[in-house]
């Protein structure tokens, strides 16, 4: 076991994360993982746990909060009738079938070939959250048939790569076929559920060289991190949403995509190396 001096400096970031995770969260409706990635990345780093499965600890770690966070997400958007199941019965095998292979392809990955996918990717969430307007259509009902076999898996693949639910993804994908944004919002994190249940139980079974994660991981998911973020995020959520009901959401949501946009970016040149 590592000295207590060693634990304490990770423990106050994550503790600093959480929260952070939690309010952004409830204030602005993004999921955790668009945070949560870079934040362990760069946490990681710093005390000295950067390596070429570094990405896979963060991804496995963030997809783990992912299923506490959402299971609730989805119980309180059920009680108000939100969540559409027949887009989640239909969509859900796709999406698991697209998590297993994200998953394959992760633990197969260089450390810093996740971190350019997942600066590119990030760039492209930002840009959406930035310029993208409500009113874009790409139909008039979700698809199905061809395109739902191509794309319900691309979700859960894209999702992986990134250590993400099914909201950065999934809400803009449902708005642009018309779902009402706040039913697209209460179905995305039923996404949320389908992506990370599967993709963490394969991440179990990824091996990680000891010296080369945080304490206490198993396979590729670091297990303190994973309590201390939900324990966070559990109590700075409804402070967030407190904060949305007070205040105009929507000059903080472009003030935010600029945030992640930078943060991308920062993550892309590192992987580039510069």
């Amino acid at each position: 076991m590592p000295p207590i001096a060693d634990l304490l400096p990770l423990l106050a970031l994550l503790l600093a994360i959480g929260a952070f995770a939690g309010v952004l969260s409830g204030l602005l409706g993004v999921g955790g993982g668009i945070v949560l990635v870079p934040a362990f990345f760069y946490a990681f780093s710093v005390l000295g746990y950067g390596s070429d499965q570094l990405m896979q600890v963060c991804l496995a770690t963030s997809l783990a909060t992912i299923i506490v966070t959402s299971l609730r997400s989805v119980a309180s958007h059920n009680k108000k009738g939100a969540v559409d199941w027949e887009i989640l019965k239909t969509w859900a095998p796709g999406i698991v079938i697209g998590a297993i292979i994200g998953v394959l392809a992760a633990s197969s990955l260089r450390s810093v070939v996740l971190q350019g996918i997942f600066g590119v990717l990030g760039m492209v969430i930002g840009l959406y959250m930035g310029f993208g307007k409500s009113d874009w259509r790409l139909g008039e009902a979700m698809p199905t048939g061809l395109r739902r076999a191509i794309l319900s898996p691309v979700l859960g693949f894209l999702s992986v790569l990134m250590g993400i639910g099914g909201g950065s993804f999934g809400v803009p994908l449902m708005s642009l076929y018309n779902v009402a944004i706040h039913r697209a919002v209460a179905t995305a994190a039923g996404f949320g559920v389908i992506i990370a249940v599967p993709s963490v139980a394969g991440f179990l079974l990824v091996p990680i060289a000891p010296e080369n994660a945080p304490p206490f991981t198993i396979g590729a998911v670091n297990l303190p991190t994973f309590g201390v973020i939900i324990a966070m995020t559990l109590i700075t959520t409804p402070y967030g949403v407190k904060l949305a009901h007070a205040m105009d959401p929507k000059p903080l949501k472009r003030v935010f995509a600029v945030f992640l946009t930078l943060v991308a970016l920062n993550m892309l040149r590192k992987a580039l190396g510069f």
